[in-house]
Order: C-alpha cells, then sequence, then structure tokens
C-alpha cells in the first residue's frame, strides 16, 4: 500500500514538472533582478562616461536607443547605423535625439579619414564633425530649455564639449583645407564639404595684425611642464592657439654721438626691437545665421566667429549671455616651450653668435589700451623663461588679468648695466609711442616694474635721477684724456643723465643687489668675466682711436662688462646704488635668505646679501626663505599678487 502512494506521488510530481516545463514556454521571459554594490567612482563613471571619455557611447544615448526600439549592439558597433532611423523614430523628445545624434555622429567623425576609411582633402572628416556641431546646437538652444535652466545636468555638459571639440577639429580641417586659411575671404563665403562657411575675425587682432595664422594648434593636444598651473576659464567654444611669424619692429633713434671734428659719429648701439608673442589662444564658435529655430537641423550655412580670449568673456547667442571658453595658460607656455631662450640666453652672457645683442621687449598678448602694463626685466644669464610661473599665476588672477597686461624684456646680459638700461628705456618708449600717440589710453599710464636679481638694478635706475658723477666715474675708471673722453662724453651723455620714466607708478624689487654683491668680484666671477665679450656694435660707439693719457701706446682698460658692474666695489654700482628714486613711485621689496637661521642684517640668498637688496624706505619689504630664484617660490607669487590687488584697489580709490 505505502509503495504504491509512493510510485502515484512519483508520477504527479513528474506530470507537474513536466506541465510546468510546458507553461514556461508559454509564458514571457521574466529577466532576473539582481543588485549588486557599486562604488561612487563606478557610478560617476557610468552617469558620466561618454563616447570620448570611455570609448563608448553614454548611458543617455543607448537609453535613448532602446526607448527607440533600435538595435541596441548594432548601434555600439557601427554609430551611423542608427542615424538614419534616430532622426525621424517616435517616442523621444527632441533633446533627447539632437543630444543622441550629436553624440553618434562624434562616434562616426572620431574614426572617419582614420587609415580603413577613404577621405579626400579632409572633407569626409569636416563633414562628419559639421554634424555634431549641428545636433549639439540643436539640443543647447533648440530643445524648450535654456542652457541655464538645464546647468546642473550631465547631459548638458557632454553635449557642449562634443559642440567644443568639434568646432575645434572642424576649424583646423577647414584652415588646411583652404591653404592654410590664405584662400579664406576676409568677407564672403568660403565653399567647403557641401558647407557655405563665413568667417568672421572682425573682433580679432591677431600678434604683429598679421592676417591670418601660419599654424592652429588645439590646446587640448598641448601638455606642459615647467608651470606649476594650467588657468582656464569653461565655457563655450573651441580653445586653439593661433601661430604668427614673430615680426619684430625696431626703433629708429639711437644714442647720439659726435665725432672728435665736432660731426656726428654713426650711431651702432640704440633701442632693440618689440614685438607681441607670436602665439596668441582664440575662442572660435560656429553658430547657425537666421532667425528659423529650425534651422540647425536643416541648413549647410554656418559662421565660424573668432574671439581674443583675453577680450570677450561672454558673448550674446540665440538670446542668451553665453561664456566663452579659454585658456589663459597655453599661448605663453607654447611660446615658452618653443623659444630655445635656455641655450640662447647662456649664449648672449658670453656674447656668442647665437645670443642677442640689444633688448627685445615682448607683449605678453596683443596690445590693449585699456589695461594697464607690467613690465617684466629677468637678471644675469637669464631670460623671460625666469619668469614663467610668475606670468602664468599673475595671468590666471581673474582680477589682475582685466586690469593688467605683460611686457617682458628680453635683454644681453653681458652688457654693461648703464648700456642695457639706456637701451630698455629707448625700446619701452618706442612700443608705446607706436601703440599709443598720445599717450592718453590707460595702457600709457600707472605702469609696474618688477625686477628680479640685475632687473631690479635696471629697475630701480628706471625709477631715479641721476647726476654727473656717474659719468666721471666712468671716465676716471676707464683712464681717458683728452679728445677720446671728450667723444666719450658727447657718446654718453644720454645714457649716464637720465629722469624717473613719467609713467611709472609702482616698482617691485626682487633679490635686486642694488649695492652689488662681493660674488661679482670673487675669483670665479673674475675668471667668468674674461671669457664675456661685448657687442661689436657698443664697442665701436664708445671707444675712439685718440690717445689714452696722453699716449698712443697706453693701453686703454676694457669697457666693463654687466658681471664687473655687480660687484660691490665697482664704482658705478656705488654710486648708482644712492641715486634719489621719484618720491612718486611706491616701491616694494621681496628679498631671499637661504638660511632662516641667520639673523636679517647677516642673511643672503646665496649670491645677493640683505644688506644689499634693503632699500629702507620701501613701502613694503617681504623675506622670504628661498634661494636666489626667490620670484619663482609660490611665497613671492603670493607677495606679488597682494601688491598689484592693493594697487587695484587703490588706484580705483582715487578715481
Amino acid at each position: 500500500m505505502n509503495r504504491t502512494i509512493s510510485l502515484l506521488l512519483a508520477l504527479c510530481l513528474v506530470l507537474a514538472a513536466t506541465l510546468l516545463s510546458g507553461c514556461t514556454t508559454m509564458l514571457a521571459y521574466s529577466p532576473v533582478v539582481k543588485a549588486r554594490p557599486m562604488t561612487p567612482a563606478e557610478y560617476i563613471a557610468v552617469k558620466r562616461g561618454d563616447i570620448l571619455t570611455r570609448g563608448e557611447l553614454s548611458s543617455a544615448t543607448l537609453q535613448t536607443i532602446n526607448i527607440s526600439g533600435l538595435e541596441t549592439e548594432a548601434c555600439r558597433k557601427l554609430a551611423d547605423a542608427c542615424i538614419n532611423e534616430l532622426v525621424s523614430v517616435a517616442g523621444i523628445s527632441d533633446a533627447q535625439r539632437q543630444s543622441a545624434l550629436a553624440e553618434l555622429w562624434l562616434a562616426v567623425a572620431l574614426v572617419t579619414c582614420k587609415p580603413e576609411r577613404t577621405c579626400t582633402r579632409d572633407t569626409d572628416a569636416f563633414a562628419a564633425w559639421m554634424e555634431v556641431i549641428r545636433h549639439s546646437y540643436s539640443y543647447l538652444f533648440f530643445t524648450g530649455q535654456s542652457m541655464n535652466a538645464r546647468a546642473f545636468e550631465d547631459r548638458q555638459t557632454q553635449v557642449r564639449d562634443y559642440y567644443n571639440l568639434a568646432v575645434q577639429e572642424a576649424s583646423r580641417l577647414l584652415f588646411h583645407g583652404t591653404h592654410d586659411g590664405r584662400d579664406i575671404p576676409a568677407e564672403g563665403v568660403v565653399r567647403f564639404a557641401g558647407w557655405d562657411v563665413r568667417v568672421d575675425i572682425s573682433k580679432l587682432r591677431l600678434p604683429g595684425n598679421a592676417e591670418s595664422p601660419r599654424e592652429l594648434v588645439p590646446v587640448s593636444s598641448l601638455s606642459f611642464t615647467g608651470l606649476r598651473s594650467i588657468y582656464r576659464r569653461d565655457g563655450f567654444g573651441a580653445e586653439l592657439v593661433a601661430v604668427t611669424d614673430d615680426t619684430p619692429v625696431t626703433g629708429t633713434a639711437a644714442l647720439p654721438a659726435l665725432g672728435s671734428d665736432g660731426k656726428p659719429l654713426p650711431s651702432r648701439w640704440g633701442m632693440g626691437a618689440w614685438s607681441e608673442v607670436p602665439s596668441m589662444v582664440i575662442n572660435v564658435l560656429a553658430q547657425f545665421d537666421g532667425d528659423d529655430p529650425a534651422r540647425a537641423p536643416a541648413t549647410r550655412e554656418v559662421t565660424f566667429s573668432v574671439h581674443d580670449a583675453y577680450g570677450a568673456t561672454s558673448v550674446p547667442l540665440e538670446g542668451q549671455q553665453i561664456p566663452l571658453a579659454a585658456n589663459f595658460t597655453a599661448g605663453y607656455g607654447l611660446w615658452l616651450a618653443r623659444s630655445g631662450f635656455n641655450r640662447q640666453s647662456v649664449e648672449s652672457l658670453l656674447g656668442r653668435e647665437k645670443g642677442i645683442d640689444r633688448p627685445h621687449l615682448y607683449l605678453m598678448q596683443p596690445y590693449d589700451p585699456n589695461r594697464r602694463i607690467i613690465v617684466m626685466i629677468h637678471g644675469l644669464a637669464s631670460s623671460p623663461e625666469a619668469w614663467a610661473n610668475v606670468a602664468n599665476e599673475l595671468m590666471g588672477d581673474e582680477d589682475i588679468r582685466r586690469n593688467f597686461q605683460i611686457w617682458q624684456v628680453y635683454y644681453p646680459t653681458n652688457v654693461p648695466i648703464p648700456f642695457n638700461h639706456y637701451a630698455i628705456r629707448k625700446t619701452l618708449r618706442s612700443a608705446m609711442d607706436h601703440f599709443d600717440p598720445s599717450g592718453n589710453a590707460a595702457a600709457s599710464r600707472n605702469m609696474v616694474l618688477i625686477g628680479h636679481s640685475m632687473g631690479g638694478v635696471i629697475s630701480r635706475l628706471m625709477v631715479s635721477s641721476s647726476d654727473q658723477e656717474l659719468l666721471r666715474s666712468v671716465q676716471s675708471d676707464q683712464g681717458l684724456n683728452g679728445a677720446t673722453r671728450s667723444n666719450l662724453q658727447a657718446n654718453l651723455a644720454s645714457v649716464f643723465s637720465f629722469e624717473p620714466i613719467p609713467n611709472v607708478e609702482r616698482a617691485i624689487f626682487l633679490a635686486a643687489p642694488h649695492r652689488g654683491t662681493e660674488v661679482a668680484g670673487g675669483w670665479m666671477a673674475r675668471m667668468f668675466s674674461k671669457w664675456i665679450r661685448l657687442p661689436k656694435d657698443l664697442l665701436s660707439s664708445v671707444t675712439h682711436e685718440d690717445d689714452v693719457d696722453g699716449s698712443k701706446d697706453t693701453a686703454r682698460r676694457p669697457l666693463l662688462n654687466a658681471v664687473n658692474n655687480l660687484d660691490s666695489d665697482d664704482p658705478f654700482i656705488r654710486i648708482a646704488a644712492d641715486l634719489p628714486i621719484s618720491p612718486s613711485i611706491r616701491y616694494h621689496s621681496i628679498i631671499a635668505r637661504s638660511d632662516p637661521t641667520d639673523t636679517i642684517e647677516r642673511s643672503s640668498d646665496g649670491l645677493v646679501p640683505y644688506w644689499s637688496a634693503h632699500l629702507p624706505a620701501a613701502t613694503s619689504e617681504k623675506l622670504i626663505t628661498s634661494g636666489h630664484s626667490v620670484q619663482e617660490t609660490a611665497p613671492a607669487i603670493i607677495e606679488l599678487r597682494c601688491i598689484l590687488h592693493e594697487d587695484i584697489t587703490q588706484l580705483s580709490s582715487v578715481r
């Protein structure tokens, strides 16, 4: 009996299993939902990852594809297979459609013109990037919500990045595809890859008034070493460096000279040249003309407008005020990286052929009449590279950037200090007269001088008044008499006679040996200075064939170089240290000491002692633990920023 019951139960179980199995084949598939732990990093990666950051379509685009009923795997593998269907499929919002199309076209653009695909003059790639621009623009401006209303949406940030990258790449392809921009008309339309493109550069002046760049470098392709920070502003538009040819302008004035017969001598030494740094960061926008919001998805007409990154911070676009993306480091960093200053500065110190023989003034950005000027003057055996982080950090400060522009002096540090001082003055005056002949622009008033080391000594001379003692010291030191002395006095009157530059209102001296340094008088410095050669035209301007000390057989002492000038026993530096500084000038000292345990009076930065850098009447004095290159340290840069912020506040209160 029990055995029979057991068999019946077994048969029932088999029958039940068979019935259940048959039923499952007739029921809809039900996925098994499971949950697994997720880290915050994973969550953000899934939420924000897209075709740019991880090489896969974003979750937002995949969701749109799923809602549309399209084949997800097919879309993953071949983006353009989804595009035609997604254009007209029902059941999704316009914002979903346009943002997904932008990313899908981006996937197409990223693989266009690679080795496995065929392109003609980059037009295929340009056409793909233009589709990214078209759909990104439509999403951002024509899908019913303003950009401000979507400010906290990750999707808007993604699509903005698609737009910015697409404009960058389309600009680059257009530039190269039109023979490096030469075929783009100043006014009118160029036909390219089936698009009618108008390029608007009316808001831009390139360095040296160049008509077009010779190279466009995407900011996104640049990475720098040697700069502590990269300063940029998030916003709309492509960030590119427009590289032009360096076109220096040489001044015409020179040192007045008279021969022994009273007639003018040929002027061989005078001012140097000046130019605007030939790498400028620009912002490029692509926008669609007309008043119909539906034009972006349909038109093949577009305007590329080019803007100065230091100029406009925002532009009106489709009824909204849109912030412009900008990078304030890339142009400066690229210029420094390509400059060759590091090697050339040593060549200049030694007076070798590949060095420079007179000053060159570099404007860090195209001249702006509404921004005041900071003039930076480097030290011995140095170059504008000495200011790499200083200039970058100052221009990274929004308030300082809004009020100032930076000019950097590059000069031959083998040349004696008084001659460099003279030539720098003349070069600076030449540039200012060129840009603002009337002297009425804000840029021509209330300049700030910043000098490091020997550049600090030169900066001090620029705000000081001389006397005849300077010229007499040179004549005595050179052992000159007779006609040679008269000739030299006529030649050098302008070099040793000067008054404070009238348009400077503040000066900052960093590790400046105002009273020289014993290091420059040591045996090693004396040995090194013997290897230094001076420019031939400088020597020709201050020498004469007449006798010295009444005898043609007496050899005149060689003209001193800058290293000799920095000797604390040098007559020039001793006299220059006591020249009166203009009472209208506010001046500040930033002094380094390498050993913080030393008393202040006995301290030194290894080259310049405190007693030489200290100025008793300075408006402020900041002591920083550092070696001689104190200008590159964070505390020094912070102090510079504080001084400049105070300067801005004081000047604003006067107005």
